[in-house]
């Protein structure tokens, strides 16, 4: 394990490579589609005038590229120099602060299976439970807190709360110390003790949820009382992660599940979502056209957990040994909801009346109500038909921090 200052280094360092990395990046995306478009143009050219043509294009070429590979180097060395010199505030790691957090957790969002391929420090810790933003460990503590110490004294009655893609822990509050908290204020009103879960979500949902599943089978098992309850409340992505470890754990026999007596998914997209849709076919077209090939493999190199987005896709199978930039209709295996457990779900839109005809196109502006409700008539997850709530005026977001959610979930949870 590295020590706090250590971690502090090496993730700050990562950073700025990252930042580093992805401008250059972006800069030879640019460059490429720069060139496309002007060796149409000279080819065009080319053909009215001859050639001509040859040597206008060899003094262009000479100076874009020489510009490009300019910026890249300016790049390179400023995120180089950055890494020499950090200036983040404070002295504990980027990842434990808020701030810090925020930027990692979009950064894992994006790419962050490509992180972890890398061994980046980033992406070292891919399900964790969080407290202040610092690791608990249900094992051998180690550099990280130990969870019979922070969690001594609590209760059997335990709330796990799971946020979306490109967030973190500290997207639900300020680290458990928020007014609007939704596992502060259940632990006020009903006695729960909240357990903030951080994952990469830019790995597979499923890879995810088995790490969960292990998480949680530690949690149960290592808990100060026993555990006579757990509930699931999982945001966006985070109620996908909920169900592949709810598959996982009865898969491997796992005793954890027969404790859990609910799960709520907030805006989560049951049934995929209609902007990884839309990127998936729109790279596809941007890489058939030459000015936009670069445009395509920047946006293929989306992470895997937001591919997985598509149709809603929890386990292996949906994506292993397949090609994930193939056309076709998203694999989505049907995944049953946790038995003996009742399941709940809240979606919103934009508009207050879920009927209005833009309500029906954009939903909450990231999920669709059919989606977030398990619902169309081809596809069914298996909520009650009372089990739901619906949000107008309200976007996607917003659902970390309502009232009116809290008001239901209260009741639920009761």
């Amino acid at each position: 394990m590295r020590g706090t200052g250590d971690r502090r280094r090496a993730e700050i360092e990562a950073l700025a490579d990252l930042a580093t990395d992805e401008f250059a990046g972006a800069v030879a995306g640019i460059h490429d589609v720069h060139r496309a478009i002007t060796d149409r143009i000279f080819r065009s050219a080319g053909r009215g005038i001859g050639r001509a043509v040859t040597p206008v294009r060899a003094l262009h070429d000479g100076i874009t590229d020489g510009v490009y590979a300019t910026i890249d180097a300016v790049a390179r060395t400023v995120g180089g120099a950055v890494a020499a010199n950090p200036d983040w505030p404070g002295d504990r790691p980027p990842s434990e602060t808020v701030r810090g957090a925020s930027v990692i957790g979009a950064a894992l969002g994006l790419i962050g299976d490509h992180l972890e391929a890398d061994g980046s420090p980033l992406a070292d810790h891919p399900v964790t439970v969080r407290v202040d933003g610092s690791i608990v460990s249900f094992d051998e503590p180690g550099d990280e807190l130990d969870a019979r110490e922070v969690f001594e004294g609590a209760g059997g009655h335990v709330v796990v709360l799971l946020h979306g893609l490109c967030e973190s822990e500290f997207a639900w509050g300020s680290g458990g110390i928020d007014a609007d908290d939704y596992g502060v204020r259940l632990a006020a009103d009903l006695g729960s003790t909240p357990i903030y879960v951080r994952y990469n979500s830019g790995r597979h949902i499923s890879s995810n949820g088995s790490d969960l599943a292990g998480l949680l089978e530690r949690l149960v098992t290592g808990w100060p009382v026993p555990v006579t309850r757990l509930d699931l409340i999982g945001h966006s992505m985070g109620g996908l992660v909920a169900r592949a470890a709810a598959h996982r754990a009865e898969a491997d026999g796992m005793t954890w599940p027969t404790v859990v007596s609910a799960t709520v998914s907030l805006g989560t997209p049951h049934l995929g979502a209609p902007l990884e849709e839309a990127a998936h076919y729109g790279s596809a077209a941007l890489a058939a056209i030459p000015e936009t090939a670069a445009l395509s493999r920047l946006l293929r190199r989306r992470s895997a957990g937001i591919r997985d987005l598509r149709g809603g896709s929890i386990v292996d199978e949906d994506w292993d040994g397949r090609d994930a930039d193939a056309l076709g209709r998203a694999v989505a295996a049907e995944v049953p909801l946790l038995p003996n457990a009742t399941h709940y779900f809240v979606t919103a839109t934009i508009t207050r009346d879920s009927r209005h005809p833009l309500g029906r196109l954009l939903g909450d502006g990231l999920v669709l109500t059919p989606s977030g409700s398990g619902r169309r008539r081809a596809r069914r997850i298996g909520f009650a038909e009372d089990a739901g709530l619906h949000v107008g005026g309200t976007h996607h977001l917003a659902l970390l921090r309502s009232d009116a959610v809290y008001d239901q979930l209260r009741e639920w949870l009761r």
